[in-house]
């Protein structure tokens, strides 16, 4: 499966400085890349459409993969992509008709869901080829930005280098991120939390959002944590079942 993360890799490979352009991208085949990314190829995993939702959760979140190829077990065609979003979007629309488990009320801190340590962060004036390389390096999908303070401001996110390939702007990647968010579109402020809100409220916020993460933020609006859809989903279907999970905000 070729993902947005395939793409900052071959930048990351590729991107010298603004003065060498990359238009050989352009004319690459997705076997050159596989050829090029093959030191980083991970094993292509699956389900099959009798497994179970347990399965798929625990071969998301173990795997540390965002979409989940249902296949079909007699041809190998692809019958459905899961994600995080949409198995967290059903246990949220089905888990109030079902007993309200008493941690739904339980804090984030209490329940201890999230990462708070060595979290990465950039500022505004950070360059889009090191926030790349934070990607690539540290394994993470977005960067909280913060200024002098430590404050959120702003959130870089993979998805975001999408519009590098939409506008074919990926030969001058010593722009800033502050330069390169003027061309977002239909963006409507990062979401947040804190920890001392319930487990509800930051599922309704995160689901409500159609976001991978919120970032934790304390009174003041300094970065604390990040917490994920594969938190809470490794939270609400694998640790019932004492099965181990990673620490997966780093990767969401």
């Amino acid at each position: 499966m070729l993902t947005i993360s395939d793409f900052i890799s071959i930048l990351h490979k590729y991107y010298k400085s603004p003065l060498v352009k990359m238009d050989e991208l352009e004319e690459h085949k997705i076997d050159t890349w596989r050829e090029e990314l093959k030191a980083q190829l991970k094993s292509f995993v699956w389900i099959a459409p009798d497994d179970s939702l347990v399965d798929a959760v625990k071969t998301l979140v173990q795997n540390r993969v965002h979409r989940l190829p249902i296949l079909d077990p007699i041809n190998g065609n692809v019958l459905y992509i899961l994600t995080h979003k949409r198995i967290l979007r059903f246990l949220y629309l089905y888990i109030y008709e079902l007993p309200r488990p008493s941690y739904m009320n339980k804090t984030l801190e209490e329940l201890k869901i999230g990462t708070y340590d060595n979290i990465e962060t950039a500022t505004p004036g950070t360059t889009l080829i090191v926030a790349l390389n934070q990607f690539v390096t540290r394994r993470i999908s977005a960067l909280p930005i913060v200024d002098p303070q430590g404050k959120l401001i702003n959130i870089y996110a993979k998805f975001d280098v999408i519009n590098l390939a939409a506008e074919k702007t990926y030969n001058n990647l010593d722009i800033t991120i502050e330069q390169a968010l003027k061309h977002r579109q239909n963006f409507e402020g990062v979401t947040k939390c804190s920890t001392t809100e319930t487990l509800s409220a930051v599922m309704d916020r995160i689901v409500q959002a159609e976001v991978h993460r919120l970032v934790i933020v304390d009174p003041e609006g300094r970065v604390k944590g990040v917490v994920s859809l594969s938190d809470i989903l490794a939270f609400l279907v694998l640790r019932p079942l004492n099965q181990p999970s990673l620490s997966t905000s780093s990767a969401d």
